[in-house]
């Protein structure tokens, strides 16, 4: 149930009215439900109180935050969000002396310790507060509130009205940091290429029923002929490299060719016949009528594909929508998201970034990607782009699930 702030405030007991009172510093009659909600009506609706309050949240906070601000859905489980606030915490564990990843990929050490210096066994022992302090945090400052009635008691609701301002102003603020640009000197847009190259797949497959290798994969000749006749001309993998969590085939194939391969597969448009590749019958329908798959369902699969390495890949692409609405140097835009960013095994968040945000986005049409003389890089999304991400929402159970690594092929 949608329901805005006023409301929520409306069906709270006078302790927990009281207890968002103290969290603000209200002097107003603790006794009084009215004049408690109007008071903290008042404080939380005041810009400055917003913008200092999102100031004073830690990086796993805002990242546990984040995550709230472009879900569909306004009613969370407790487990989900304690889950949510793990997956923020990512970098808590690392010790000194390690090195961190700063927003240019570069790496610097972390602060060491004093010689000679020891912790107090009181200091060494003390663990970090566990995920449900955040979501209790969270309720003394009136952001989430328990249901009403029925099941619905059992769930923590965002208010609608603060959730759209809490997003405003944290968009205002990264938008501070940001460069922008009038025109690139060159940029790419891919829009539509990868739709069509799904039919160049199940041509080629048609035409020449491809021979598998024993663990399932076409041949170095078949995976060269099949990329000379995409739009996008991409470079076979490296052999022995680490490649896994971003797709079925992932090891096997580079990454544009290896989303295209999934995506056929998954759609039950291919078939892989013991050590033959052959069209189903579906993609035969698909291949004679020229239907090309739709942005928002390649756009949903992509999510669906990579939130297993990329746990909050919606989050990054609604911010990456919100904040590239014009041309943006990519340096710039890094520095914004690269802190919400976990690196992956063998991904730095850079990586993770350019690589499978960034470079994914534009191979399915929803961002250019430029060149600008003076400022380097620089990305904007396309008008398309900003409607699909806008319209689609996938859960966060809903996933495909892969197959764990089994090491590197030699």
């Amino acid at each position: 149930m949608k329901m805005k702030l006023a409301e929520m405030l409306g069906y709270a007991d006078i302790e927990q009215l009281n207890r968002i009172a103290d969290q603000y510093q209200l002097q107003c009659n603790t006794h009084s439900k009215n004049e408690l909600i109007q008071s903290i009506l008042a404080a939380i609706q005041r810009k400055e109180a917003v913008k200092r309050q999102l100031s004073e949240l830690s990086l796993s906070e805002r990242r546990f935050l984040s995550t709230l601000l472009f879900d569909s859905r306004y009613a969370f489980s407790q487990e989900e969000l304690v889950a949510r606030v793990q997956q923020g915490r990512f970098d808590e564990e690392t010790s000194s002396g390690q090195e961190t990843e700063t927003a240019t990929g570069r790496k610097r050490a972390t602060k060491q310790p004093k010689a000679g210096k020891r912790k107090t066994r009181k200091e060494a022992a003390a663990p970090p507060p566990g995920p449900r302090s955040t979501i209790v945090k969270f309720k003394q400052a009136g952001w989430l509130f328990n249901g009403v009635s029925g099941a619905s008691r059992y769930l923590f609701h965002v208010p609608t009205d603060l959730r759209d301002r809490f997003r405003d102003e944290m968009s205002t603020a990264m938008r501070e940091h940001l460069l922008y640009i009038d025109e690139p000197d060159g940029f790419r847009d891919e829009q539509q290429l990868l739709a069509e190259d799904v039919l160049t797949l199940l041509r080629y497959v048609r035409q020449h029923e491809p021979t598998l290798t024993a663990e399932g994969f076409m041949y170095k000749r078949s995976i060269l002929q099949l990329l000379e006749a995409m739009h996008i001309l991409e470079e076979p993998p490296a052999r022995g490299a680490w490649r896994f969590g971003y797709g079925r085939r992932m090891k096997d194939y580079p990454n544009r060719l290896s989303f295209i391969y999934d995506y056929a597969f998954y759609q039950q448009l291919l078939v892989e016949d013991g050590q033959q590749l052959r069209i189903s019958p579906q993609g035969e329908t698909m291949l004679a009528s020229r239907a090309l798959p739709e942005p928002t369902e390649l756009y949903r699969f992509w999510l669906r594909l990579y939130k297993g390495a990329v746990p909050n890949i919606l989050t990054l692409a609604n911010w990456v929508h919100d904040l590239a609405d014009r041309w943006v140097t990519t340096a710039s835009l890094a520095g914004q998201l690269l802190p919400y960013i976990k690196p992956f095994y063998y991904d730095s968040a850079v990586d993770v970034l350019e690589n499978r945000v960034l470079g994914m986005m534009m191979h399915l049409g929803l961002l250019r990607i430029g060149e600008h003389r003076e400022c380097g890089s620089v990305v904007r999304m396309t008008a398309v782009g900003h409607a699909v991400v806008a319209g689609v929402y996938v859960a966060d159970q809903d996933r495909i699930e892969l197959a764990p690594p089994v090491g590197r092929r030699n």
